[in-house]
Parts: C-alpha cells; structure tokens; sequence
C-alpha cells in the first residue's frame, strides 16, 4: 500500500493534533518521529546524539502558556528528546507538536547566538559588557533628562519573577509603562472583576464537568492548556454520560470532535448567550435559592433577557434556529456539572467583554460559579513578597504620569492596553516611548494590522530585545540581548491556563547554554547595580538563581522535586455574582468593520503555533495540504459562496481587506457557513528561517482593531473583504 504525505498526516500527526485520545497522548504513534528520527526530513543541520550514558532531567514547557511538564533525554550532554512528564498536574506524559519541536528550537542555526548591535542596517556581534553598558548610558541620560516615563517593556506576562523584575526595574527608574500583550486572560480577568468586584483568574474543572458548552473555544485546536484540553476532552467522548456543544460558524477540529455544532453567525455569540439565559430563566430551570443569597442585580437582568432576548428574536439575529436555542438551553441547565466558555480559536485575542459577561452569566444561572465540575475564580499566586521598590524624586514623579498605553483610566477595570500604545505613538510626531524593552513577544507579527504596528516600532528610537530568536519583532530593534532558551533556563512560571487553584511550574536547565546567551533575570540585575542609587539599592540579589531560591524559599525543594507547587491553601469565596453590569452593556456589541458581503475570519490550528515562536521546521511538516501548499495558503469558503465568484477548488485569488491584501487559494468547504472567508493563523512571517519564512500569509496584515467598548481591549474577529479570482 502506497502511503503519501497526507496519508502520513492522517495516521500519524492528524489524530494528535486534533486529538481524539490520539496521538498527543500515547507514546506509541509518537515512534514514528522518536529520537533523531524528528531530524531527518533532509535539513543540513541535522544531529548526530553521540554514544552513551542515558539520563533524563524534567523541566515545564514554555512555548505557550500551557505549562506542561516535559521530561528530556539525553545522551551525555546533547538532549535527543522531549517527552510529557508523567504525573504532571497539567499534562500528566502528553505532549503537543511544539513541546515536542523544541529540539528544533534549541539546536537550530538561527537562534540568535551572542548579543548584536544594528549597525548600518546590519546585525554585528559585540559583547555583553559592551551591549549593557550601551543600554544603561542610554537609561541614564533619558533619567537625566527628567523622563523616566518614556522607557517601557512589552512583555508576553505580567507573571512570575522575571516579569516582577523587569516591573520592578521600571518602577525604581520611574516608568508606569509595562504592558503585558493581550489575550482571552484580559477579557476573563476584566469580566470577572465587573461581575465578582475582585480581579482574579479564570479556572475551570473541565475534568468533572459532564456538559461543557463553548462558544468558539478551540479546545481541541489549542485553547488554554493544549494537552489538558485533549485529555479532558477525550474523557467527554469516552463518556456516554458526558457532552461537547461547540459554538462557531466554521466545523473546527473541535466542532467535528464535539456531540454538536451549532452554526453561528460571527459576532453573535453574546446574543446566542443571553437567548441562552431568556429560556433558562423563562422555563424557570435557574438555580432560585443560589441567586436570591448570592447575587444582585438579577430582577433588572431577568426583564431585559425577558423584553429583549427572545428566541425568536435572538435566532434571526445568530442564524441558529428557536428550537435549537431551547434545546440548548434545556440541556445546558439539566446537566449535573455543565459549564459555559468562551474566547475564540486558542485564546490568544481578547474578545468583547459583553461575550464574556453574557456567557459566564449562564455559570452563575445553573449553579456552576465554583462548583465541581463548573468554573472558579482564582487568586493569582501569591509567593513574590518582596519589600516595595525604592523610589528617588524622579522616579515618584514619573510613576505617577498617566501610563503611555491608556490602560486604568478611561477603563479603569483594564490593566494592559497595548494596542492602545500602538495609537498612543502613531498619533504623536514624536515617539512617546523612548527606550522600548520586548521579552517573550512579537507584536510585528501577533497584533492586528502588522503595516500600522511595524510603522510604530519604526518611530520608537531604541529597542532592545531579548529574543532568542530572529523573529518580526526583533528585526526592529537596535540591540538584541539573547535570552537562554526555554531548556536553557531556570525560571518560575505561574500557571493561568484555567487551573482552578493557583499553580507555578518550575523550569530547569536541562542542558548548558548552547550560545552566548544571558539570563533575562541576570541582566535586569546586573543593569540595576550599574544605575546606582535607588535602583541598585532595590535590588539586593547577587544573580537570578539567588533572587529565585530566596524569593521561593520553603517551596524551592518541592518545585525541585515535582516540578509544580500547588497552593492547595487557596480557596475562591462564593461572593456575590452582580448581574447589573450586564444589563449597563447589553449593546455593546464588537462588530467586523466594512460592508462588504463576505465577513473574513481567522481560524486556529494546532499544527500552526500563533504566539511569539514562530513553528519549527518539524511543525511546519505537520501542515496539511488543504491549508499550506508550496508558499500558497489555502482559505476556506461554502461551495455555494464560491459560486457566486466564479471560484473553483484551487482557483488562485485576490483577498482585499480596507487594512490588506493577500494571495491566497481556494479551498471548498462544507463546514463554513456562506458568506465567511475563513483563513488559518501562524502563517506569513517574514523571519525565523527557510522553513517558516515566506510561507502563506499572516491574517494579522488583513484586520484592523476594534475597540471593545467595554474594556478598550481589541476585540475585533473579523472583518469585511472582497475575494477575486486571478
């Protein structure tokens, strides 16, 4: 029997990226691509493990923000590969397509290997002590010159001590301005913070939930925690007492895999929602006696899901029929453990805050706010308890002017705004940013309108990037100060992928720097000790590793031993659920920009990472034919759309956007409601390497940002577009 790419693709890879149980999970289908055998796809740098002693050294994943535990094989000294750590709390022995890439990663050539220093246009080597000294002369003039406010970080977390350094750096120095990149822990935090009055984190008990109804979460495609996600959702398919609903107008990986799929109109989700909750409230199938002692709010929220959110109201406006919305309400309100999600594709873009409400709101109807099997609201990890930074008058006075990116004032409920930051410098003649620290993102290639970001960056003076890795970003920066890799580090990492306690991973070395590289951690330290004054003062730790163990203290040999600590301690207060938010921002819809007939999407894929690593060349290998061929990326549309432009399987077409253009394929797809364009994310970049680069098109380059009324967050899906055969 002949077996051909795709064939391969199906039997080996295609059931571990979709997940059934699959591959992902079991260490049999993963042989097919044991050992070096991952190597041999024809790529001239190939390894060679050399012969002998075997040993094995655990560390977590920080590709994503998953955070699972990895187990790593070595021969001697070279790393050969990267299991899932049995027992793990978050992954317990699975691995996902990058966890398990991540040699690729670490061994690759295009890893930035020493500190570099544009020069001409051209990235030369120089040394540490040259590159640091630069940056700190740099931050001491801007300080002289009474503007400690124009230094900022973009940073992919506001979590763990590596973040609270960097924050720590630019608070004794005198800048508000570190901005944590968006995602769907923006939109929960805010929406909880407006319906539970506290901020906090959003977790879930997936793992006893019986009936799990989602509105556009991929969480077979790479929502959340990837592994947990497989797992949990294997469980409901290996239970005939469980249940998957999947919510979206396009038949995901997840949508296929779920018990149904309710087409949708994009958009409509927050509607589709409180259609939801008008039955569940009509039929009287809430949960009474938990909403009179628990709530406020709820007479005013009942009239107006009463008055305005009928059925039949709520169908013509989602496309999904009367009959469905009650029979998905029925059944949603008559599980034993049902729980309600959202955040589209992996979770990776904030959404609208009027969603996230609507949706959470069916969790406090049924009785499922922090319940087994339900949805908790989860205090951050509370273990950093450092003394607060020291602060000169220059530093008082510039961290109280207003943050550069707007975040906490006109929306005083949201913390980061970083598309904000994008206006905030486009719209001045000068940058306001002066000096632009970026660690562990890539926002010239992650954010909405690529061509307006790239344009800010080009404003901003200095940029220093920490990258380990040439990537879009770090294409724009003046320095680059490369970070050890992830299997290169030691680092805390806070857990917030919708575990329902308070979590941090530990990740460990696994092998010694490969490279010229420095910790992050190590650097901030040794910057604030060549500042002087108050900023030395604040920071009282040697190195990284000292700060670390200090900072961790009785919990250091646990996390060394089992690699996570769970703060078992933690417990989430009932509190009040106050549904009058809702009822003040019931219109606040987040609607895709333009008028033209066809509405633009982007979709999630597991095989295609979207976060700030680009996919490494094993993962590209991955990518089926229906989405990647040669450098052409194929976009799905119904059969009878197609038709109605004179588009064939195949065709060649112009995809036209009011942001972009792009040249894509055509690929027929039953699974898509008329009218949608749908195209796959995590392609288009311009950097990283021969594998990855020039393949496709970033979907980023054809949406602009909309503006959540809400929270200020972009929340922007979709949009309008024009497709035309060449």
């Amino acid at each position: 029997m002949k077996i051909d790419r795709r064939d391969f693709l199906s039997l080996g890879i295609g059931a571990a990226a979709g997940i059934g149980a699959g591959t992902a999970l079991s260490p049999l289908p993963w042989k097919l691509i044991d050992d070096s055998s991952i190597w041999s796809q024809n790529w001239p740098w190939t390894p060679v493990p050399p012969d002998g002693a075997v040993s094995f050294k655990n560390s977590v994943c920080t590709l994503c923000p998953g955070g699972c535990g990895i187990t790593v094989r070595k021969v001697e000294d070279r790393c050969i590969k990267i299991e899932g750590t049995k027992g793990n709390i978050v992954n317990n022995g699975g691995i996902c397509i990058l966890g398990l890439s991540g040699l690729q990663l670490l061994y690759g050539p295009t890893r930035v290997k020493a500190p570099m220093k544009k020069d001409g246009g051209r990235w030369k080597e120089i040394s540490w002590d040259s590159a640091i000294d630069e940056i700190v002369k740099r931050l001491k003039n801007i300080r002289k010159e009474g503007k400690p406010e124009s230094v900022a970080c973009v940073s992919g977390t506001d979590q763990g001590t590596v973040a609270q350094l960097i924050g720590r750096f630019l608070t004794a120095y005198g800048s508000p301005n570190y901005i944590r990149t968006s995602s769907i822990a923006d939109s929960y935090e805010i929406a909880l913070k407006k319906l539970h009055g506290q901020f906090s984190s959003i977790g879930f008990d997936f793992e006893n939930s019986d009936f799990v109804l989602s509105f556009g979460s991929g969480v077979a495609d790479g929502w959340g925690s990837p592994v947990r996600m497989f797992k949990a959702n294997s469980k409901w398919k290996d239970s005939k007492d469980k249940a998957l609903y999947q919510i979206e107008s396009r038949l995901s990986n997840t949508a296929a895999k779920a018990d149904k799929w309710i087409a949708i109109i994009p958009g409509t989700e927050a509607i589709l929602a409180m259609g939801i909750a008008n039955v569940i409230i009509q039929k009287s199938l809430y949960k009474k006696k938990l909403i009179e002692k628990y709530s406020k709010g709820f007479n005013n929220f009942k009239a107006l899901v009463l008055k305005e959110y009928s059925p039949e109201k709520v169908s013509k406006i989602t496309g999904v029929k009367k009959s469905e919305i009650i029979a998905i309400a029925k059944k949603f309100a008559g599980a034993s453990r049902p729980v309600a999600i959202c955040g589209s594709g992996q979770g990776r873009t904030p959404g609208s805050i009027f969603e996230f409400m609507a949706v959470h709101a069916l969790n406090a109807l049924i009785g499922s706010v922090n319940n087994i099997g339900g949805v908790f609201s989860v205090p951050e990890p509370d273990y950093i308890k450092w003394t607060e930074a020291e602060k000169d008058d220059v530093a008082a006075k510039g961290i109280k002017t207003d943050r550069i990116d707007g975040a906490g004032k006109k929306y005083p409920d949201t913390r980061y705004l970083i598309n904000r930051l994008i206006d905030s410098i486009n719209s001045t003649g000068d940058s306001p940013v002066e000096l632009l620290f970026v660690n562990g993102a890539n926002p010239c290639y992650t954010m909405p309108d690529t061509e307006n970001v790239i344009k800010a960056f080009k404003k901003i003076p200095y940029i220093v990037s920490f990258s380990s890795y040439f990537d879009e970003t770090t294409e724009m920066a003046d320095i680059i100060l490369p970070n050890h890799t992830n299997l290169e580090r030691l680092e805390d990492i806070p857990l917030a992928a919708g575990l329902i306690k308070p979590v941090v991973g530990l990740s460990m070395p696994v092998v010694e720097p490969e490279c010229n590289t420095r910790h992050i951690g190590d650097v901030f330290i040794q910057m604030a000790k060549l500042m002087d004054g108050n900023i030395k003062a604040s920071f009282p730790w040697n190195n990284y590793e000292e700060c670390l163990k200090k900072t961790l203290g009785d919990k250091w040999d646990k996390l060394a031993r089992d690699g996570y600590w769970v703060d078992e301690n933690s417990r989430a207060s009932r509190g009040i659920f106050d549904f009058t938010p809702l009822v003040k921002n019931n219109r606040n819809l987040v609607k895709p920009e333009g008028k033209s007939k066809l509405t633009l999407i982007p979709y999630d894929s597991m095989r295609l990472t979207v976060g700030y690593i680009g996919d490494p060349p094993f993962a590209m290998k991955t990518v089926e034919d229906t989405i990647l061929k040669g450098n052409d990326v194929f976009v799905e549309i119904n059969p009878k759309t197609a038709a109605d432009y004179n588009l064939s399987e195949g065709d060649k077409a112009r995809l036209t956007t009011s942001k972009g253009k792009a040249k894509v394929r055509v690929h027929l797809y039953d699974g898509i409601r008329p009218g949608i364009v749908a195209m796959p994310r995590g392609l288009g970049h311009t950097e990283f390497d021969e594998y990855l680069a020039g393949k496709g098109e970033n979907f980023n380059k054809l949406i602009g940002p909309v503006e959540d009324p809400v929270s200020g967050l972009d929340a922007a899906w979709g949009i309008q577009a024009e497709i035309t055969k060449t």
